[in-house]
């Protein structure tokens, strides 16, 4: 682990300190849904388009996730941000989609065990305060026959782009409370959670990864 990266970890935000971070952009990220489908709109859509059943959008945000999950699902979209889930509510809705929203920190998930069918989380592990403990719920309410689908964005495999990163990793968490240069496929596999499939894109800042309840 660079010193960018201890030195990141080392001043972790508090959830509240997260949700007003994002409540301050809110309304800024809704309007670039259109960009957002231009470019990560390819990952969630190979990601997300086979998650099935009850379905679990773990830091859903503003709602990108939704249009890409089977119409014959049942969605439920978690957020620690009331001012990013008014949009998720309205996706939903544009969409006509089957599903329901609640404020929830992703840390400790007011559902009972084996409540879902599929769990899924786009861009969220970087913004966690404790990742571990937020994938250990993900795992815990996942059925045990159930996938968790992970996008992510990670510290690039081009050596330029990832000293771009840790340079502004520090300055760019305490703006944005995002982890910049953070590994997810490490702090799944630390968090023990069994990886079936992991894959990298666009110069490995893009991670995708499938993992099972244990």
């Amino acid at each position: 682990m660079t010193d960018q990266q201890q030195s990141a970890r080392r001043s972790s935000k508090s959830a509240d300190e997260i949700a007003d971070a994002y409540a301050d952009v809110a309304d800024k990220l809704a309007r670039w849904r259109q960009l957002d489908g231009l470019f990560a709109g390819r990952y969630r859509r190979r990601q997300f388009e086979h998650a099935n059943g009850r379905v679990l959008d773990v830091a859903c945000g503003t709602g990108r996730n939704f249009r890409y999950v089977s119409s014959s699902s049942e969605v439920v979209g978690i957020d620690i941000s009331t001012e990013m889930l008014a949009h998720a509510r309205s996706e939903l809705d544009r969409l006509e989609l089957d599903g329901t929203i609640h404020r929830m920190d992703a840390q400790a998930l007011d559902f009972p065990d084996d409540s879902f069918d599929t769990v899924i989380s786009s861009f969220s592990t970087c913004t966690f305060p404790d990742p571990i403990a937020a994938l250990h719920e993900m795992e815990r309410v996942c059925t045990p026959d159930g996938e968790i689908l992970l996008l992510e964005h990670s510290r690039s495999d081009a050596a330029p782009l990832a000293w771009l990163q840790d340079w502004r990793a520090e300055s760019h968490y305490e703006k944005n409370g995002c982890r910049l240069n953070h590994e997810p496929l490490a702090t799944v596999e630390q968090a023990g959670i069994p990886v079936g499939n992991a894959s990298t894109a666009f110069f490995g800042l893009v991670t995708t990864i499938e993992a099972t309840p244990r």
